[in-house]
């Protein structure tokens, strides 16, 4: 079973999308279940999990509403503010959703670089321990130290990094990226997601623009610790669909078929929880 382990949906009269402006063409327009069904079915992906994009309780609620009404959308990623006053037990509320499987705080825009640290957050995320949640850690480049900080503090709570941690592909930065998730997969609760990558690539978007980044991210985390996303409709800003799912693809043709199945949906439905039977 082949599964988007990221992906989102949004409704522009909404109001709470802070970085959707109209200048981003192409995605200033809404994005909800019928426009994704052909891009699944061209690709032979049965389901997906489907993550917030904006930073409020309302969005979570839209999310979890598709979700109960899709049958393709096998589980969600919200947002809570993990250091907000009631946290623990709105988070507790959150995770009675049977399809609610892990939450997102927009670590990327949070100047702080300790805000991960933080007393105020961290009732947040022994909250997520004790309700059973996952954290989708979306960070850039510079924050993935203080992920892997996070992990040693919360041993219990599975992260997964969201777009490999945004390496910067356009700018051809290696180095310090690469010895980043190296220390970060050291961490047993760590995964990784293989999505976002066209984004940060600019116009080095070709098969050996990428092998370096994919090829680290197998060595580092290994097959059973990376699981593939399509961060679409995002994905549209750098390529299409099909042709991220069928780059993938190549990119790890060097892999066992059970290798490359863990990937592309075994990862996923093991670390969300996911619920692949259909009534």
């Amino acid at each position: 079973m082949i599964i988007d382990a990221h992906q989102h949906f949004w409704q522009i009269a909404r109001g709470d999308y802070g970085w959707l402006t109209r200048d981003l063409e192409g995605l200033y327009r809404d994005y909800l279940p019928a426009d994704l069904k052909p891009e699944l079915a061209a690709c032979g992906i049965e389901g997906t999990v489907l993550v917030q994009a904006a930073p409020t309780d309302a969005e979570t609620e839209f999310l979890l509403d598709l979700a109960e009404n899709s049958r393709v959308i096998y589980g969600v990623v919200g947002w809570a503010a993990l250091d907000g006053d009631h946290a623990e037990p709105h988070i507790e509320i959150l995770a009675g959703h049977p399809k609610l499987k892990g939450l997102r705080p927009m670590i990327q825009d949070i100047a702080d670089l300790d805000w991960v640290l933080s007393a105020r957050a961290g009732r947040g995320f022994a909250a997520m321990v004790n309700n059973g949640l996952r954290l989708d850690g979306l960070v850039r480049a510079n924050q993935i130290t203080q992920l892997a900080k996070l992990a040693d503090q919360y041993p219990d709570l599975p992260i997964v990094l969201d777009h490999a941690g945004k390496p910067d592909i356009a700018g051809g930065r290696f180095q310090g990226w690469a010895a980043d998730i190296q220390n970060l997969a050291r961490r047993p609760n760590v995964v990784c997601k293989l999505s976002g990558l066209l984004t940060e690539a600019g116009a080095r978007i070709g098969d050996h623009d990428l092998a370096p980044y994919v090829d680290h991210l197998l060595e580092s985390f290994g097959p059973s610790r990376l699981m593939w996303g399509s961060d679409w409709p995002v994905l549209r800003l750098a390529g299409a669909y099909q042709t991220w799912h069928a780059q993938a693809q190549r990119l790890l043709t060097a892999l066992s078929p059970d290798e490359q199945a863990l990937i592309f949906g075994g990862v996923a439905t093991a670390f969300y929880g996911l619920e692949t039977t259909r009534s």
